[in-house]
């Protein structure tokens, strides 16, 4: 699914951009693109479903 990603990102300028931006902080962290990939949709999961549980405690 992500070198699908990466493939589309030439036909679209912010998604390139942003596959670009992962790219930099993956290596900044040291670690290959696809760890970083993994590390934003987790977080983006973990965030989601804490959004989801505050909203069902109020």
């Amino acid at each position: 699914m992500v070198d699908e990603l990466v493939e589309f990102s030439e036909y679209d300028p912010e998604l390139a951009d942003g596959i670009r931006w992962l790219d930099v902080q993956a290596q900044k962290k040291g670690i290959s693109f696809y760890d970083m990939v993994f590390e934003v949709l987790y977080k983006h999961d973990i965030n989601s479903k804490a959004q989801s549980w505050l909203h069902s405690r109020n």
